[in-house]
């Protein structure tokens, strides 16, 4: 009996042991430790533990002992990385980051610091496999299991596996429901929050391996408290304010009848394709409402280009006297008031992506790599380049970080990053003002032209002592009534802000300010700062599923009219809008955002699936609408826009996994 208590006592550390990780992750992160679908993650993790133990019994008693020890170190590992990478990106990596995790030793200065910062959780993390060292030999018995003993125990596992699944199928099936996280959609923050870590994981090697895609759900319901009102046709809340004076975005009446469209003969595509899935594809972007051309198409028709994706950009950063040049292009010019960078998985990247391909990046991948293989026809780059621009990008890091060295030529760029051809000196983070020093005279001379930047001077660690920009600008900063953190973050952006300073004077120099074209948008909002710093910064707290994300679209060119655009925008936006201002043949059914200046109904889209619209903001995580005005759209329409939202998701998974492009540009060149 005694043994057989060992023995039980043996299978229930690991049962422990799974479920101290679990609760120990989401306590250091401050999560809620118990909720509704704590059931799940203990159903879950006694099916871990019975197959652990029953896979260990496999083996004789030494062997046993040594692969316990092996599962708790693996177990800690995985748990305090995760933490750790949380900390750092404010995401979990998954097992696709993780077989590229050799690019972030280049931060092992930050990596290093942040250990030592948060050793005592990581000790915590590592506490089974540290206990069951001197005490697992001594206090547990292994003997060797009956046939009979071992079937129990698989069919014990099964029991606990087929709880699990029925409490998902029987526990609804919303957005963003266990459901949903489990069988359509991956959104690792809810997931790992509603399934547990493991489950998770698991999940994400299952779809690593059968290069899964997430699937359509189904409409929402949601709450409101507020009486219902159906919007009227034509009330999407689209307006602009130009000198002062708010206009509609109603079209001229010479264009109305022209869409922003290629001649692709869907009908004829639909007709003639076998495969189902590219045929659903056809089916759905032949229906899709395409926007129409409008007073601002072509007006910046023949100028040259400069797009910048810049690192943690934010309005947190900009500052009258501090950053003069960016409260310069930020309050004149074209100004959007409502205006979002969302975050998604893969932090700098999936922003980079969706602001320069106007898709929305596949979770789990590294949609920007994956996209190398594509067909990218309206990256700017790929678009100009026809046109006869010289078209060049640039990156003040590690050129092949991210793989920007096969993406970004895809995109019909001459790249250039720090290790092929960029001469910069090479800090951590390396100059946004030495970049432009050294790249602008590449292409200055030679009209028309497009030049993108992706910008590094803002990248977290903000600190005065671990970050090199932020070191050398300390004294721009020194007089602010903040915190050392608030005031190293600003330090950063006075780097951007020199850079942009230099680029309008070397423009002005070559007398071509007033024909070139800047537009600037964040990769992501500065997710290196303490919540409490953001607050800090922005004087009050901040709301973090919707406020967390505003943010600037810089648009400017010199002696252009002010152009206040007050409606919900982000950066999704930022492809469509470029096209139509620069006159660009495009088609904008196939791309995920709208253009701005369009009288389409506006839509911010954020990774866990909540929406903005002029009608109102819809969270996902509560399953709460929030009306613009007091009167609440009725259901059907926040149900129509989750549908919108969740084809959006979709469809650009889809046109990732198919190279759907390439066959876009087949069926042109049959015309």
């Amino acid at each position: 009996m005694n043994d057989r208590w060992k023995m039980s006592g043996f299978f229930f550390y690991f049962l422990l042991s799974f479920l101290y990780m679990e609760g120990l992750l989401k306590f250091a992160l401050g999560k809620p430790l118990f909720s509704f679908h704590t059931i799940l993650i203990v159903l879950f993790s006694t099916f871990y533990a019975l197959l652990c133990f029953f896979f260990i019994n496999l083996f004789p008693k030494k062997g046993m002992v040594k692969l316990s020890v092996l599962i708790f170190i693996i177990l800690g590992i995985v748990f305090s990385s995760q933490f750790i990478y949380f900390s750092f990106f404010k995401t979990y990596y998954s097992f696709y980051s993780a077989k590229n995790a050799g690019q972030i030793t280049q931060f092992w200065q930050d990596i290093l610091l942040s250990l030592w910062h948060n050793l005592f959780w990581i000790i915590l993390f590592f506490l089974p496999a540290i206990v069951f060292i001197p005490f697992g030999k001594r206090k547990f018995t292994y003997p060797k299991l009956s046939f009979i003993v071992k079937f129990s125990i698989l069919s014990s596992a099964s029991v606990f596996y087929i709880s699990s699944i029925l409490f998902i199928h029987f526990s609804g099936r919303q957005l963003n429901s266990i459901y949903d996280l489990y069988y359509q959609n991956n959104y690792p923050n809810l997931s790992v929050s509603k399934l547990g870590l493991l489950t998770t994981m698991r999940l994400d090697l299952q779809r690593q391996l059968t290069n899964w895609s997430p699937t359509l759900t189904k409409p929402i319901s949601f709450n409101t408290d507020s009486k219902s009102n159906v919007p009227k046709k034509g009330e999407n809340g689209s307006t602009i304010e130009k000198e002062g004076e708010k206009t509609d975005l109603d079209l001229p009446k010479d264009v109305i009848d022209e869409p922003q469209i290629l001649n692709i003969d869907f009908d004829y595509l639909i007709a003639n394709e076998n495969n189902a899935e590219i045929k659903k594809m056809h089916q759905y972007f032949s229906a899709v409402q395409p926007t129409y051309k409008n007073a601002y198409t072509g007006k910046f028709s023949g100028y040259n280009l400069i797009f910048i994706t810049a690192e943690g950009f934010s309005p947190l950063g900009v500052h009258k006297d501090v950053t003069p040049t960016l409260y310069k292009l930020v309050h004149e010019g074209y100004q959007f008031t409502n205006f979002y960078t969302p975050i998604w998985g893969v932090s700098t990247s999936d922003g980079e992506y969706v602001a320069t391909v106007g898709l929305i990046p596949k979770s789990g991948v590294w949609s920007f790599y994956e996209s190398s293989k594509n067909e990218l026809p309206f990256a700017l780059g790929n678009q100009l380049k026809k046109l006869g621009y010289k078209t060049v990008a640039y990156h003040n890091h590690t050129y092949d970080y991210y793989r920007r060295d096969v993406s970004h030529p895809n995109m019909g760029y001459d790249y250039k990053g720090v290790g092929n051809g960029l001469k910069v000196k090479e800090t951590w983070p390396e100059s946004d003002l030495e970049m432009m020093e050294v790249t602008i005279p590449e292409y200055i001379d030679n009209e028309p032209f497009h030049a993108y930047y992706m910008t590094v001077s803002g990248h977290l660690r903000y600190s005065f002592t671990g970050n090199y920009i932020a070191y050398k600008n300390k004294k721009y900063v020194e007089n602010l009534p903040y915190s050392d953190e608030g005031k190293a973050y600003i330090a950063t952006q006075v780097e951007l802000d020199r850079a942009l300073e230099y680029l309008l004077n070397e423009l002005k120099k070559r007398g071509i300010a007033d024909r070139t074209l800047i537009a600037l948008s964040a990769d992501h909002y500065p997710y290196g700062l303490k919540k409490k710093t953001i607050d800090e910064l922005a004087g009050h707290k901040v709301e973090e599923n919707f406020e967390l994300y505003k943010n600037h679209f810089i648009l400017y060119t010199e002696g252009m009219e002010e152009v206040v655009v007050n409606q919900p925008a982000s950066s999704l936006d930022i492809i469509p809008t470029l096209s139509n201002l620069l006159g660009l043949p495009y088609d904008s059914r196939l791309l995920m955002g709208r253009d701005l200046f369009s009288n389409s109904e506006p839509l911010v889209i954020f990774q866990n699936r909540s929406f903005i619209t002029a009608q109102g903001k819809y969270n996902s995580i509560t399953n709460t609408f929030y009306p613009a005005n007091n009167d609440n759209p009725m259901e059907d329409y926040v149900k129509r826009i989750s549908t919108i939202v969740n084809e959006k998701f979709y469809y650009s998974a889809k046109i990732l996994d198919t190279d759907y492009y390439s066959i876009i540009l087949k069926a042109l060149d049959r015309e």
